[in-house]
């Protein structure tokens, strides 16, 4: 993994965030004292998992930044608290040679190196996944027929059906497009290019029509959940690749709205 990494991308776009709500949620277990009890079982609905909840992905410790960016580490432009490794690369961990990229998207990460402005995110536009699930919260709502995804991060609310349909033949033109889940696995397909997430100045992962993702949860317990981003792309990727990040549940509090062009002025010194 290249050393220097200016991560441009999260610090023109991501604000400081933070749960200061206080409601003591009844279906929340407690231990004696009143705390949240995050290791207690995990809640079921009709005899299957439920994921319903205010989840943060773990957050990457900074010595972990500090190991794998060396003298990288002191130009991040942005607070680690907010993010986690994968943010800062789909790719972390892996040496250069090992990344999946064919030509095609080794060029538009280039490209969107050299041109910030393009770049969705710093354009207020849906960050997509993994990096609306690694930044801030989300918020999970689990009912018989689907789940409800809403991010902190700006992005759309996602639907994911659990009514047993099947992905269409021609996904639909739209961000998140068609999203479908069984069991503790999510599935989705879309025709919009956008992109994943971000790796500073060196990577801007892309993905094109034909990447499925596939997502997996497991609730160990209460109050974790472990997470599992696979991704396949032959037209820009070598191979599928998958991310894994644990997951914390937040008790207690709810997800803050967050408008991305609200009082937004870092985009101006981008092109400076």
């Amino acid at each position: 993994m290249r050393k220097a990494i200016a991560f441009l991308l999260a610090a023109t776009s991501l604000p400081l965030a933070g749960q200061w709500l206080d409601y003591r949620d009844p279906r929340t277990p407690r231990t004696r004292d009143g705390q949240p009890n995050l290791t207690a079982p995990a809640p079921r609905l009709n005899g299957k998992p439920d994921l319903t909840g205010l989840w943060q992905a773990e957050r990457t410790p900074d010595s972990e930044f500090a190991r794998v960016l060396g003298d990288g580490y002191s130009t991040l432009q942005v607070d680690t608290r907010d993010i986690t490794k994968n943010v800062a690369s789909v790719f972390w961990g892996m040496k250069p040679d090992e990344e999946p990229l064919r030509p095609e998207a080794a060029s538009i990460l280039k490209h969107r190196l050299q041109n910030q402005l393009e770049r969705p995110i710093t354009q207020c536009l849906p960050g997509g996944i993994p990096l609306a699930m690694l930044i801030f919260t989300f918020k999970m709502i689990q009912s018989p027929q689907e789940i409800v995804m809403l991010p902190e991060s700006g992005d759309p609310p996602r639907q994911i059906y659990t009514d047993g349909r099947s992905l269409p033949k021609d996904p639909e033109p739209t961000r998140w497009g068609t999203q479908l889940a069984s069991g503790r696995v999510i599935r989705w397909w879309s025709k919009q290019q956008a992109s994943t997430t971000g790796r500073g100045s060196t990577h801007s992962a892309t993905r094109s029509e034909s990447m499925r993702i596939t997502e997996r949860y497991h609730r160990r317990d209460f109050g974790h959940m472990d997470l599992e981003i696979t991704f396949d792309d032959p037209k820009y990727y070598t191979r599928p690749f998958t991310i894994k990040t644990g997951v914390k549940l937040i008790p207690d509090s709810d997800i803050l709205e967050y408008v991305c062009a609200e009082n937004e002025k870092d985009r101006v010194h981008l092109g400076k």
